[in-house]
């Protein structure tokens, strides 16, 4: 693996213009590229869950997957109804669902996830299926 120790000799020689932590940088995951309003918003969500259940609750007991997916989905079900903003909160829906999302992520992550998702379905073919079909009827 190569550090920004291996690059400085050339960089300190004025053998290379570029600056050895780009390198470095550039094969790190792109944080900046998570746009800070929807960063703010899923962050306000999860100060008001930390107020309301602890901060990080969710890694001290298991949590089961389908809570946080049907609660991610009336969510996205109420803003893409039209209602932009949750009546409890005040904050996006989006900012609500993102934040789920993230504990899910963050849970499955430290395997304390309660993985009760049903068995495997077709939903994946069925979405290439119908995809691909739309794809050649309108040529």
């Amino acid at each position: 693996m190569v550090t920004e120790h291996d690059l400085l000799p050339q960089f300190a020689l004025g053998l290379q213009t570029e600056n050895p932590k780009d390198r470095i940088g550039d094969t790190k995951p792109p944080l900046h590229l998570i746009p800070p309003s929807a960063e703010i918003l899923e962050a306000v969500v999860m100060g008001l869950g930390a107020r309301k259940y602890g901060p990080y609750n969710w890694r001290t007991a298991q949590i089961r997957a389908t809570v946080y997916i049907a609660a991610a989905k009336r969510h996205l079900a109420q803003w893409l109804d039209g209602q932009d903003d949750d009546a409890e909160s005040g904050v996006s829906h989006l900012a609500h669902a993102r934040a789920c999302l993230g504990i899910l992520l963050d849970a499955q992550s430290l395997h304390c996830l309660n993985d009760d998702r049903p068995p495997a379905g077709i939903a994946h073919e069925l979405i290439v299926r119908h995809t691909t079909a739309s794809q050649e009827r309108s040529e």
